[in-house]
C-alpha cells in the first residue's frame, strides 16, 4: 500500500497529463458526427487526381442546390394563400349590432318606441347589410394578397372543403365602409348617420388567414419537384483519372458523396466509424505532444498551460462541430482564427501555428471540402499570427481582424476563379460572412482577459500597463521610498537590455524589476539608497536584526504584491532576486567583531528560490551590479569591469542559476552589456593614452 501511494506521489504528474490527454480525446469523440468520409477529394476546375472511378451503385444525379431553389420558387409563385370562413364571428356580431341598435333607439326615442315600425323597418335594413357582407365576406389583409388585381384568387375553406374565390367578391373593412353607405343612402331611413355608426362598429373579418394549411400546401407544391435529374448506373463510369471536373462531373460526385454517406449512416457501421475517429483523434493529439516535447518542454512541464490550450482547440471544435450539425453554411462566420491569436499572445509563434493545424486536422475531419476549409483558414491564422506577432497596442487586434477579411476575401475570389474561370458566380452574402467572421476574431481580446483572470497568465499589453510608474503600487513605492524607486528603475534599464542581447521576454523583466525592491516600503530608511539625511538606523542595532530587516523585505514585497494582485509571473520576481545569498554586510561585520564565535549564517541568508529563468536571472544581476556600484567612488572601466565579473562570479559559485537555462555564452554576454551600462551611468570614457 505505501508503495503504490510513493508510485502516485513520484508519478502524479505524468498520471495527470494522461488523465487530461484521455479526457480531450474522449470529448472529441463524443462531439464527432457519426457519419462516414467520403474518401475522394475533388475540387471544380480541377483534374481528377485519382484513379478512374466506377459507380459501385444505382443512385440519382441530385440537382444543384441554385436549380433546386429557382424551381422551388418558381413554383410557390402560383401557389395561393388559404383563409378559413368563420362562422362564429358572423353570429356574434349579427346579435351584438341588435343589442347595440336597441340600446341606440332607446337612447334617443325612450323605451315606449320598442314597437314603433319605424324602428323594425331600421332593424332590418342594417341587419340585411351585414348579413351581405358577411356573406360575401370581409377579408383580413396580408402581405400575400396586398396589391393583388381583382381577379386574383384565393382559396376560402368552409368547414371541410376549400372553393377558389377571387377577390372581387370579397370585401376588405375599407370597401365594406363604401358599402354601408351606399345602401344605407339607397334605404333612406332618415337615421342614416346612427345606423352607418352601428355598422361599422358591427363589422369584423370573418375571413381569416389560414397559415396551417398554407403551409401544408405549399410544401406540397415544393415536394412534387424532383430533387434529381437522371441516374447513373452501377458500373458505369463517372469520370477518368486526369479529367477536368466541369459542373456536370462535379454535381455527379456530390451525388455520389451523398449517396455514400447515405448508404454508410442506414448501415450497423457506427461501431468502425468511431474505432477511426478515435484512432485519427488519438494520431492527432500523438503529434500535437510529441511537438510540445519536443520544442515547448517547458509548457508541457506545467499541467495549467496545458489546460488552457486544450481548451481553446476543444472550444473551437465544438462550435464548428455544432455548427456543420445545424447550419452548415455558417461555418465560413466561425473565427477560427481566434486560436492562433490567443496562443499567440499567451506563448509564442511556432506555438500558435501548431495549435492552429491541429485544430483545423481535427476540424477538417467534419467539414465538405476538407483542403479548401484548411487552406482558408492557415493562410488566414498566418496572417492573424503575424499581425500580433509584437503585441504592444489594443488596436492590433482591429489590424488583424482587417487583415483576416481581406486574406479571407482573397481566397474566395482565387478558389472561384479556378472553380468556375469568372467570377459570374459571385456570392456577395459571402463577404457579409467574411466580415462577420473577422468582427467575432475581436472577441480574442476578452477572451484573453478572461483567461489572464482565470489561469494567472500575463500578456504584453498587461505587462505595459503594470510598468506604468503612476499605477498605485508604483505610485507609493516613488513617495515612501524614492531612492529605491531611483534604483528600480535603472535596475529595469539595464536588465532589458541584457534580456534583449540574449533574446529574452523585455517587457517582463522590465516590470518584475520595477516591482522588485516594492517590499522596502514599510521600512525605506533601513536602506542605504533612501538615507539622505546622514543618519543611519542600523548604527543602533545589532547585525542580526539589521540583517533580519533587510532579508525581510522580500518576504513583505511578495504579501504586498499579493495584497494588490500583482500577477504571480511578478512576484517570482520578488522572491527570486536575492535568491539564497546572504546579506553579507552584517554577516561579515558580526565575523569581524566575533573572530572567534561561530555565526549561523540562517538570519543572513535570504529565503529563496533561486532564479529559474533568463528573466528572473538577469535581474539578480543587474541588481547586484547596480547596487554594489553606488559603493564605489571613483568608477573607472577597470573597476567597474571588475566589480562586474567578481559579483556574477560569486552567484555563479553560490549556485544561483542552476536552474536558469542561461548558457555561458549568455552569462559572457550579459556582463558586457552591464559593464556598458554601467559606464554610461556613470559617463566613464576610455582614458586616452599621452605620449
Amino acid at each position: 500500500m505505501n508503495r503504490s501511494l510513493h508510485w502516485l506521489r513520484d508519478h502524479h504528474d505524468i498520471l495527470g497529463k494522461v488523465f487530461l490527454f484521455s479526457l480531450i480525446i474522449w470529448l472529441l469523440i463524443m462531439i464527432f458526427p457519426r457519419e462516414g468520409k467520403f474518401r475522394y477529394e475533388y475540387q471544380k476546375g480541377k483534374p481528377w487526381q485519382h484513379d478512374d472511378l466506377i459507380s459501385p451503385s444505382d443512385f440519382a444525379i441530385l440537382k444543384p442546390e441554385a436549380e433546386l431553389k429557382a424551381e422551388q420558387d418558381a413554383a410557390l409563385k402560383d401557389a395561393r394563400p388559404y383563409f378559413r370562413r368563420m362562422h362564429s364571428v358572423a353570429d356574434a356580431q349579427m346579435n351584438y349590432l341588435i343589442n347595440s341598435f336597441g340600446k341606440a333607439w332607446e337612447s334617443r326615442y325612450g323605451r315606449q318606441a320598442t314597437n314603433d315600425p319605424v324602428r323594425q323597418a331600421d332593424l332590418e335594413v342594417i341587419l340585411s347589410v351585414l348579413d351581405t357582407l358577411f356573406s360575401h365576406g370581409v377579408i383580413s389583409v396580408i402581405n400575400e394578397i396586398e396589391n393583388k388585381p381583382q381577379g386574383y384568387e384565393i382559396f376560402i375553406v368552409d368547414g371541410n372543403a376549400a372553393s377558389r374565390v377571387p377577390l372581387s367578391e370579397l370585401y376588405t373593412i375599407g370597401t365594406a365602409e363604401a358599402y354601408v353607405t351606399s345602401r344605407l343612402n339607397e334605404a333612406g331611413t332618415g337615421h342614416e348617420e346612427m345606423l352607418r355608426g352601428l355598422l361599422l362598429n358591427a363589422l369584423k373579418q370573418n375571413i381569416v388567414y389560414d397559415p396551417e394549411n398554407t403551409n401544408r400546401a405549399r410544401e406540397a407544391l415544393v415536394s412534387e419537384i424532383p430533387g434529381s435529374r437522371g441516374m447513373i448506373q452501377a458500373g458505369e463510369k463517372i469520370i477518368q483519372k486526369g479529367e477536368l471536373v466541369n459542373s456536370e462531373k462535379f454535381q455527379i460526385l456530390e451525388s455520389l458523396r451523398a449517396d455514400y454517406q447515405e448508404r454508410l449512416g442506414s448501415t450497423f457501421r457506427y461501431n468502425n466509424i468511431l474505432l477511426g475517429q478515435s484512432l485519427l483523434i488519438a494520431l492527432t493529439m500523438i503529434a500535437f505532444i510529441l511537438f510540445m516535447i519536443s520544442f515547448r518542454r517547458d509548457i508541457f512541464a506545467e499541467n495549467k498551460k496545458l489546460l488552457i490550450i486544450l481548451i481553446i482547440i476543444y472550444l473551437m471544435v465544438a462550435t464548428a462541430s455544432l455548427t456543420i450539425a445545424s447550419k452548415p453554411d455558417l461555418l465560413v462566420l466561425l473565427p477560427f482564427c481566434i486560436v492562433p491569436i490567443v496562443i499567440r499572445v499567451f506563448f509564442d509563434t511556432r506555438l500558435a501555428l501548431f495549435v492552429h493545424i491541429v485544430t483545423l486536422i481535427l476540424t477538417g475531419f467534419m467539414v465538405p471540402n476538407g483542403f479548401e476549409f484548411i487552406f482558408q483558414q492557415l493562410i488566414a491564422g498566418i496572417i492573424a499570427i503575424i499581425s500580433v506577432a509584437e503585441l504592444r497596442r489594443r488596436s492590433q487586434f482591429f489590424i488583424a481582424a482587417l487583415a483576416v477579411f481581406v486574406t479571407y476575401s482573397a481566397i474566395y475570389i482565387g478558389m472561384l476563379l479556378i472553380q468556375e474561370g469568372s467570377l459570374a458566380e459571385l456570392d456577395q452574402s459571402r463577404f457579409l460572412l467574411f466580415g462577420g467572421s473577422a468582427l467575432f476574431t475581436l472577441f480574442s481580446y476578452p477572451i484573453i482577459f478572461v483567461f489572464e483572470k482565470i489561469f494567472g497568465l500575463v500578456t504584453d499589453v498587461t505587462l505595459m500597463e503594470l510598468s506604468d510608474t503612476n499605477t498605485p503600487l508604483l505610485r507609493q513605492l516613488s513617495l515612501h521610498a524614492p531612492g529605491t524607486f531611483q534604483h528600480s528603475m535603472q535596475v529595469a534599464n539595464i536588465a532589458e537590455a541584457a534580456i534583449y542581447e540574449i533574446g529574452g521576454n523585455t517587457l517582463l523583466v522590465r516590470a518584475g524589476a520595477l516591482y522588485h525592491d516594492i517590499g522596502k516600503m514599510d521600512m525605506p530608511m533601513y536602506f542605504i539608497e533612501n538615507q539622505t539625511s546622514g543618519i543611519n538606523p542600523h548604527d543602533e542595532l545589532g547585525y542580526e536584526e539589521s540583517a533580519s530587516i533587510i532579508v525581510s523585505h522580500v518576504i513583505k514585497g511578495v504579501e504586498k504584491a499579493k495584497k494588490h494582485k500583482l500577477p504571480e509571473m511578478l512576484v517570482d520576481f520578488i522572491r527570486t532576486h536575492h535568491g539564497t545569498r546572504m546579506a553579507e554586510y552584517f554577516y561579515n561585520k558580526q565575523r569581524i567583531d566575533n573572530p572567534e564565535e561561530e555565526i549561523s549564517e540562517k538570519p543572513y541568508r535570504y529565503p529563496g528560490p533561486v532564479p529559474f529563468s533568463k528573466e528572473t536571472s538577469v535581474l539578480m544581476m543587474a541588481d547586484s551590479v547596480e547596487a554594489a556600484s553606488r559603493s564605489m567612488k571613483m568608477p573607472t572601466a577597470a573597476s567597474i569591469a571588475q566589480l562586474v565579473d567578481r559579483i556574477i562570479e560569486s552567484q555563479i559559485e553560490t549556485n544561483q542559476f542552476v536552474n536558469s537555462d542561461l548558457t555561458l555564452k549568455d552569462i559572457t554576454r550579459i556582463k558586457k552589456i552591464l559593464k556598458k551600462k554601467l559606464m554610461s551611468i556613470y559617463h566613464v570614457r576610455i582614458e586616452y593614452p599621452t605620449l
